[in-house]
């Protein structure tokens, strides 16, 4: 099992500025293609990032590149 590991601060709610420390476990016997599928499958299922489809997260543009 392979661990990706990231820190951040949070930018809203109850408790603005907090530090978190985030840790993905991957499984390394699964390929690439199936865990990207796997990846995408999750997050388009998932309420927590519902918070991606609001207006004012769409920041980026085709011109970012």
């Amino acid at each position: 099992m392979k661990a990706i590991e990231f820190q951040s601060k949070t930018d809203k709610t109850d408790q603005p500025e907090t530090n978190v420390r985030v840790i993905v476990l991957i499984d390394e016997e699964v390929s690439d293609i199936e865990d990207n599928k796997a990846w995408a499958k999750a997050i388009a299922g998932n309420p927590s990032f519902d918070f991606l489809k609001e207006p004012e997260e769409d920041i980026y543009t085709l011109n970012d590149r």
